[in-house]
């Protein structure tokens, strides 16, 4: 496996531990329980929140390790940017949440993870871990770099709260998902250093 699939698939199943968690820590109400045939409903119901988790959380990655591949391959750093905000435009325009301050807080996310994944793509390994073994080489370097994410995701969310408003549920599910999120980059670096 080359390391664009070797960083897709372990981004992929960050996604999936994320969302498992996040179902698990809010279930449903009590009577939820007392439909017949309700574990086919919540079998589908996880299903439909992994595959949206998923899908929005690997938007921004997969348009960094495009991006970082097309600087590996040599393209110019402006002919990438201009493209990745077209399409992170389109993304939003496509989920109702166009907001000049969320295209530049995405914009932002992305070129963090540009550079992330350039340095994995050059780095020597085997498995994800040892690709971030050998890009950061410290475990100080490697949490320096989660703290930035974070900083820049939490950015992206608080411009989608601006966007839709003081809206008690959306903000609710995206601290749990940035408290899931967070948990599960502590493992990740426990894990490799």
């Amino acid at each position: 496996m080359d390391r664009y699939d070797i960083i897709t698939a372990a981004e992929q199943q960050f996604a999936r531990e994320v969302t498992l968690k996040v179902i698990y820590l809010r279930p449903p109400s009590a009577w939820y329980y007392l439909i017949p045939g309700i574990f086919i409903i919540d079998f589908l119901r996880r299903g439909s929140a992994i595959r949206k988790y998923t899908e929005t959380f690997m938007f921004p990655r997969k348009l960094a390790l495009e991006g970082a591949r097309s600087l590996s391959a040599g393209e110019t750093r402006a002919v990438i940017d201009s493209h990745l905000e077209g399409e992170i435009k389109r993304w939003l325009v496509a989920h109702r949440l166009e907001s000049r301050d969320l295209v530049q807080a995405q914009k932002e996310t992305v070129d963090l993870l540009m550079n992330h994944y350039l340095k994995l793509l050059q780095a020597e390994g085997e498995s994800y871990y040892d690709l971030i073994e050998h890009a950061y080489s410290s475990r100080e370097n490697f949490e320096a770099h989660l703290q930035q994410i974070a900083a820049a995701e939490n950015n992206v969310d608080q411009a989608i709260l601006g966007k839709v408003g003081d809206n008690p549920v959306v903000k609710e599910k995206l601290q749990l998902e940035a408290q899931q999120v967070q948990s599960r980059r502590q493992k990740v670096l426990e894990d490799v250093f």
